[in-house]
């Protein structure tokens, strides 16, 4: 167990490396979800997450002969970085193993901190075993991303800071993987204000800690892939879990379309960057959370060290379920003049064409026919209808996804 000195300690520790973080009103969330909402703005911390905090608060505690060995960790990326940088700052040799999959730019970000990176399995708990094999070898001191009392205690420090920013705070919402995040926040918020709710977040696809909080024993999960790979933890930790179940009120999921709607809004309207754990909290707050009406509400942003390429995929696919872009393809004579009339009609509607593929030698398309396919930049589900039915009086049978 940890407790609010061992929290108060750490935030010294950590004066001068780790920054504090803002707590912003947001107004868009306010607004929609009938709370108050402040996001904890954590994907702006140095590394782009939390981790750095519990990171660097463990290895500020190393003897002088266990820094002789240098340290090892197992990390989807996060943590990773958060070692590397404490390591670098107090001249140890730091090894870290990552998931194969992990983001690259998370394994790039790592390396530059000092990092020596290797990767291994596909899931974290595969890069945990063999962090832990290594460890056996070198003797290097193996940092917990989760299941360590000054880990947890590092992290902890956001809840100081929050109520400091916001004493009134009614429900502060956590990312939740192996539990130290939380356990942090929950041991400190619970000892200075016993009447805060503090509620744990989860994946749908991975979901061991909400399941074990249900069972109340730890319960390990399969699971499957998800965006928030931040917090894709087959088993809950053995330390945080008690922790949990002593301080943490509620424990809930969301899913995958959720992660990446609220990725989107964050990116589009609060004009902040969140990788899919760090999300979590934002999207339990919009689909998860409606018993907190009209209550203040805190959402840890945990980190904002998305993959551009997933950023990408989720903006695109977040354009087309707002009806704000569309894909349509149809069949047109192959002769001068018939696609450019099929072009000014749609032009005409407004849409902006982002895309045109002119293609005569499909298999499926008969001799003197052509197939257009078009990528449309469109307002919302309204024009596409409206687009779709002025096609459709012009004899275009038009196929839109």
């Amino acid at each position: 167990m940890i407790s609010l000195e061992d929290i108060i300690s750490a935030r010294q520790t950590l004066k001068g490396v780790a920054y504090k973080t803002g707590l912003v009103q947001d107004a868009v969330l306010t607004e929609m979800c009938g709370k108050q909402v402040y996001l904890k703005m954590e994907n702006l911390q140095r590394t782009g997450s939390f981790k750095l905090r519990g990171a660097y608060n463990r290895i500020a505690w190393l003897g002088e002969e266990e820094k002789k060995f240098g340290v090892i960790a197992s990390s989807a990326g996060n943590h990773a970085q958060g070692v590397a940088l404490a390591a670098k700052t107090y001249g140890i040799e730091a090894t870290i193993v990552m998931p194969k999959h992990a983001p690259l730019s998370k394994v790039k970000a790592t390396q530059k901190h000092g990092g020596k990176v290797i990767l291994h399995g596909s899931m974290y708990d595969e890069a945990y075993a063999k962090a832990v094999e290594i460890q056996q070898q070198t003797k290097a001191t193996f940092i917990h991303p989760f299941d360590d009392p000054f880990v947890m205690a590092g992290q902890g420090t956001i809840a100081l800071e929050i109520l400091e920013d916001l004493p009134d705070v009614d429900v502060i919402v956590v990312p939740v993987g192996g539990g130290g995040l939380i356990s942090g926040i929950a041991v400190a918020a619970k000892n200075i204000r016993p009447n805060i709710q503090v509620v744990g977040v989860q994946t749908e696809n991975m979901c061991s800690m909400a399941k074990s909080f249900q069972q109340q024993k730890i319960v390990a999960v399969e699971g499957a892939g998800t965006i928030a790979d931040g917090i894709a933890v087959k088993i809950p930790g053995k330390q945080t879990f008690p922790i949990i179940q002593q301080y943490v009120d509620d424990i809930v999921t969301v899913n995958e379309e959720e992660i990446a709607a609220a990725i989107l809004l964050l990116l589009e309207k609060s004009k902040a960057v969140a990788e899919g754990a760090g999300a979590v909290a934002v999207a339990a707050v919009i689909n998860s959370l409606s018993r907190y009406r009209g209550k203040k509400i805190a959402a840890v942003l945990s980190g904002g060290n998305i993959d551009v390429n997933i950023l990408s995929r989720i903006i695109d696919k977040g354009l087309m379920k707002s009806g704000r872009k569309v894909y349509c393809n149809t069949i047109i004579p192959d002769k001068p003049g018939t696609l450019w009339h099929f072009l000014e009609l749609i032009s005409d509607t407004g849409a902006n064409i982002l895309s045109v593929s002119h293609n005569r030698q499909r298999q499926d398309v008969a001799l003197g026919y052509a197939c257009v396919e078009i990528e449309l930049e469109t307002s919302d589900e309204e024009h596409i209808m409206e687009i779709r039915s002025l096609l459709k009086k012009n004899k275009y049978n038009v196929v839109i996804q």
